[in-house]
């Protein structure tokens, strides 16, 4: 077994890349709003100011969330999974946390022929 399965220390398991894989919640409703990768400098940027910030494999630089919509997203709480591979963060969002404007990027269901929307368990999109 991996030391990192059992300790208390906070020893992030990066990819070949240097990144993490990310969920994301609201901490209100318990709804999922994104998917996202963090480095090492966007999971200290997150500690240390309080709102969730990722690797953009797109535009291969660190963004915050809502840095140019104003749609940030405060996070309230960040857990690791048990061989600290991926983070689990849970968020207060401030706006829509997909950038086509809908609560959550998971507003589509797949359907037997296409793509159908989809109602977040809450009720709130």
């Amino acid at each position: 077994m991996d030391t990192r399965d059992t300790t208390m220390d906070f020893d992030p398991k990066f990819d070949t890349s240097g990144l993490l894989t990310a969920v994301v919640t609201d901490i209100g409703t318990g709804d999922l709003l994104m998917v996202a990768h963090m480095n090492a400098e966007a999971i200290l940027l997150t500690r240390e100011t309080g709102e969730a910030h990722f690797w953009s494999r797109s535009r291969g630089r660190i963004w915050k969330k809502g840095e140019s919509s104003g749609n940030v997203l405060r996070v309230e709480e960040m857990r690791v999974d048990c061989d600290q591979d991926a983070l689990w963060l849970r968020a207060r969002p401030a706006g829509p946390a997909c950038h086509t404007g809908a609560t959550s990027c998971f507003f589509r269901l797949v359907g037997p022929q296409r793509l159908e929307k989809a109602r977040l368990p809450s009720g709130s999109d």
